[in-house]
């Protein structure tokens, strides 16, 4: 656990927060590898994890009938991936796929809502943190339509 507490302390995502949300994010906490070429998650699937990026890229595509994978954002070493895990219906909106080998922390969503609903100030802090990547998203997702359908 030890380990796992540092690890989550030295992501720049989780920079500032306090010794005890911290500690309460170590118990819903994993080290994970993926390696190149493979999915993290797919579009549609449930969604009851989010990743720290440690290390490594990951696409973020959508599948167009019309052309195929479209990437519509990246992630890499420092980021965060993952944002449905606290929206419901807890379904992923795209796919995360592995473009140089990954190593992540993996923080499970179910446990987190569980402890979110236990102290309201550890949900609060997440969700801070978490609205900031939502408006980013969001903001990479229209401007890749803008550039899909103003160039027709």
């Amino acid at each position: 656990m030890e380990n796992l507490e540092r690890l989550i302390t030295e992501h720049s995502f989780f920079k500032g927060m306090k010794n005890e949300h911290i500690r309460l994010l170590t118990g819903c906490a994993s080290n994970v590898r993926f390696p190149k070429g493979s999915y993290i998650f797919r579009e549609g699937e449930t969604a009851n994890t989010f990743y720290g990026i440690r290390a490594g890229r990951v696409a973020l595509e959508i599948y167009s009938p019309a052309q195929g994978p479209l990437q519509i954002d990246t992630r890499k070493s420092g980021g965060i991936l993952g944002w449905s895990w606290i929206v419901a219906p807890y379904r992923w909106y795209c796919d995360a796929r592995v473009i140089e080998d990954v190593r992540a922390l993996a923080l499970d969503g179910a446990c987190l809502r569980g402890k979110c609903e236990k102290d309201k100030n550890l949900g609060y802090e997440l969700y801070t943190r978490f609205i900031p990547l939502m408006h980013r998203s969001l903001e990479v997702t229209r401007l890749q339509l803008m550039d899909v359908y103003g160039s027709q």
